[in-house]
């Protein structure tokens, strides 16, 4: 399974599954992370951490820890 922190910029991916039961799970769920979006990485910081990722009309920045407990399928 792929995760999100894993894609490069320009790359999309839909989501399959937020790993774990936990505050992070809860906070992506609250920014839009949901399965079936598709989300797309716009660009990676300079030494790879945080990555800037676009979801609908917004754009976030995830730290990698973050992004490793998205999976996502290719787009």
């Amino acid at each position: 399974m792929t995760t999100l922190d894993t894609l490069r910029p320009g790359q999309r991916g839909r989501i399959t599954n937020l790993v774990g039961n936990d505050g992070l799970a809860q906070r992506l769920m609250e920014l839009g992370m949901f399965v079936g979006e598709e989300v797309e990485v716009v660009a990676l910081a300079p030494l790879g951490d945080p990555l800037e990722v676009r979801l609908g009309d917004s754009r976030l920045s995830l730290r990698r820890t973050e992004a490793s407990r998205i999976q996502v399928t290719l787009s």
